[in-house]
């Protein structure tokens, strides 16, 4: 498989041949930064991690050039910040038993360019090579502007594939929105309970980000706390922790559906529900 950046990796864990290591691939993670898979897949990462026949794969696609810093990573230089980024994720993909890990090493402005062909085209790359049963990247309603330059050309490079090697399900997962307002009957509920320790050993991998100013580690229990524990207000918490995803997968398989209606169609049905509680409260 040909990546467009030289300096483009494919990092094998268990030192398999690069083709064997991406052909055993069920579920894969595809996110913008280093430390996003961890903190949006972990429930593909789960699913793997004991298992002989599942393997987890993740593909990183930014350099993580332009990550905030401070304490003890104040004055490294962007090189050197990318250096430090590149060398976690590695050590993320051994803790957490993966079958491969990417990172495809694009500067953000890159990725976040339209009229740039080659991400699109190195994610083709490797879905071709991985041909995943599940995918799981950034919702397309998050906040941050690299995360949705990572989800469009995913959708895109999962719809040029031939039907019969398109994921079973695509997930679109929080990050920097949570999708608690999404109707509860639309979510894709990833069940995440009883291993936090092993999210907070992959999650504190990223010291360049949580002892830089982040307390990402904190911050992603906390949601998954939250979200065990609000997501049914009748009975008691069936799990100590859930993670929420958007279901990508129509996206994925109805080249006709267009992506920006798709995601407002489901915040629309969201202001519906708040009219609807409130006007019947109001005799409306």
């Amino acid at each position: 498989m040909k990546l467009h950046l030289p300096s483009a990796e494919i990092f094998i864990p268990d030192g398999r041949p690069v083709a064997d290591a991406l052909a055993r691939v069920t579920h894969l993670g595809i996110g913008a930064h280093q430390d996003d898979l961890e903190f949006m897949a972990f429930h593909g990462i789960l699913q793997c991690f004991h298992s002989d026949s599942e393997w987890f794969g993740g593909v990183t696609c930014t350099n993580g050039s332009g990550s905030a810093r401070s304490g003890p990573y104040a004055n490294f230089s962007d090189e050197e910040m990318m250096a430090v980024r590149r060398k976690e994720q590695r050590h993320a993909a051994i803790v957490g038993r993966y079958a491969a890990m990417v990172q495809l090493d694009y500067p953000s402005a890159v990725a976040k360019d339209t009229a740039d062909s080659r991400l699109r085209a190195d994610l083709r790359a490797i879905l071709d090579a991985t041909r995943p049963r599940v995918v799981y990247t950034h919702n397309p309603a998050d906040k941050h502007d690299t995360h949705i330059a990572v989800v469009v050309p995913v959708i895109q490079a999962i719809r040029s594939l031939p039907r019969n090697q398109r994921p079973e399900a695509v997930h679109g997962c929080e990050g920097w929105r949570d999708l608690d307002w999404l109707g509860d009957t639309e979510k894709v509920v990833h069940d995440v309970g009883g291993r936090d320790h092993l999210a907070a050993a992959l999650n504190g991998i990223f010291d360049s980000q949580i002892g830089g100013g982040k307390r990402y580690d904190l911050a992603v229990l906390g949601r998954r706390r939250a979200n065990a524990t609000f997501f049914q207000s009748h009975g008691v918490d069936k799990s100590d922790a859930l993670a929420f995803a958007m279901d990508l997968t129509p996206l994925a398989h109805d080249d006709t559906l267009d992506i920006v209606e798709f995601v407002t169609g489901a915040i629309e049905r969201f202001r519906a529900d708040v009219a609807g509680k409130l006007g019947r409260r109001l005799g409306r």
